[in-house]
This record gives structure tokens, sequence and C-alpha cells, in this order.
């Protein structure tokens, strides 16, 4: 279970398995996935919920110190039933699948995130793998406390330089002439810089100045910062101290 030393919102300043969190895990080795049934995020709901259903079987014959993922596609209904019944087998550790289309939704990444962190002891962990650097500071804001190292892979494998604002492919922007190794490495410190960035900002309770930011950096993040604000005020005031 993660231990929470601080709040900023409903962003957790925390430890599990000896790091601090948020942050980022590095290589598969620092995970043990339990077995699921993937499936795309814009499917039908029968198939969404045949994938949750086979998830949950799965995760009930397996080692609760796993951590497991939590399907459904687009459906919000089907990702809490999903994250409820991964929670009540005792799981503390939580892999948001279909991360990367869920950040080109941002009203679906909004009520998923949200409705999977209100559903699950909130003592456990969630872990988004992919997201772009900008949309950071807002899905540890979210509750959100581990990212994959695999984005910084990711975009250095296409050309893309990533900085905390924004994401540059080298062959229109010449900022820098870097090899694929070079590329990874700074890339890997970008996402870094990012992560120490958010957990000096919950120390210093100003993480929501941060999100603001770097939400006004893209219309999706903003879209989901505006959508958040909008829909679950009640969620943001519940971690909002009172002066």
């Amino acid at each position: 279970m993660m231990e929470i030393t601080l709040h900023d919102g409903p962003a957790r300043l925390g430890k599990y398995n000896r790091l601090i969190t948020p942050n980022i895990l590095h290589s598969p080795s620092d995970l043990k996935i339990i077995k699921d049934e993937p499936m795309p995020y814009d499917v039908p709901e029968e198939l969404a919920k045949w994938s949750v259903n086979r998830t949950i079987e799965f995760a009930r014959s397996s080692d609760t110190e796993g951590m497991v993922v939590i399907h459904g596609g687009k459906y919000v209904d089907l990702r809490v039933k999903c994250a409820q019944r991964l929670n009540d087998l005792g799981f503390n550790s939580f892999l948001i699948a279909n991360s990367h289309e869920l950040l080109r939704n941002p009203r679906d990444l909004v009520n998923i995130t949200i409705n999977i962190r209100k559903t699950v002891n909130p003592n456990s962990i969630l872990y988004f793998p992919f997201a772009s650097l900008n949309f950071l500071p807002l899905l540890s804001y979210m509750g959100v406390d581990f990212f994959g190292e695999f984005t910084a892979e990711y975009y250095a494998y296409v050309g893309i330089m990533l900085t905390p604002n924004a994401k540059y492919d080298l062959k229109n922007y010449h900022i820098y002439d870097l090899s694929l190794s070079k590329l990874k490495e700074y890339n890997k410190n970008s996402m870094e810089f990012v992560v120490r960035e958010i957990r000096e900002n919950i120390r210093n309770g100003t993480l929501r100045n941060l999100v603001e930011a770097r939400c006004s950096t893209s219309p999706e993040t903003m879209s989901a910062l505006r959508l958040l604000d909008k829909n679950y005020p009640e969620f943001l005031d519940n971690f909002t101290p009172l002066y």
C-alpha cells in the first residue's frame, strides 16, 4: 500500500516500495503485471464487458502483490466495475489501460480517471503508462501516482524531442542534432525534471499553478482541466484546505 505523506489538492506525495511518488517506472522489471484481457479503446460495449470479466477472472486466481489492469474501453461504468472488483479482490496497484487514446479524449480521460480514483482504496496507486509531459501535472493533480518511461523512449524512436511544454519533431525544428541514444537520454531527463517539478510543487502547495501553466500549452490539456473543474468540484474541494 502507498504511504501518503502530503496532499496538494487530490495529488499525493508519498512512498510506495521505496519510491517517492509521483514517479516514473523505468522498466518492465519494476512491474509484475497480472494477466489481463487486452481490448482496444473504441469497441462495442459487449466486447469491452467481455474484456472486463476476463480480466477479473484472471485476477481472481492471481497473487495480489501484482499490478492489475483496469479495462472497460470508453465506458465509464465498465471501468468503475473493473476497478471495484479488482479492489475488492485485494489489489492495491492499478494500471489504466488505453492511456494513449484517453489523452485524445479529454472528457473520457477526466471521467474515467476521477471515477477510478474515487472507487479504489485511497492508499492504492494508479499507473498511467503513456502521457505527453504537459499532461503529467494534470494527471498527478487527479491522483495518478506513476508514469511510464516508455513515453520518453517512444518519442525518441519517432524523432521527437520532449520538453515540459511541447513536443518538437526534429525533422522540422532543428534545435539539436541528436543521435537516437542521445535523444532518448534527453527525453528521459525531461521527463525526470517534470516529475521532480511536480513533487516540489506538491511540497510547496503550488501544484494547481503548475497545472494551469502546463494545461495552457494545448487544447486537449486545457479542455481536460475545464471539464475537471466543471464536473468534479466536490472531488477537488475534498482536498482543498480552508483558511
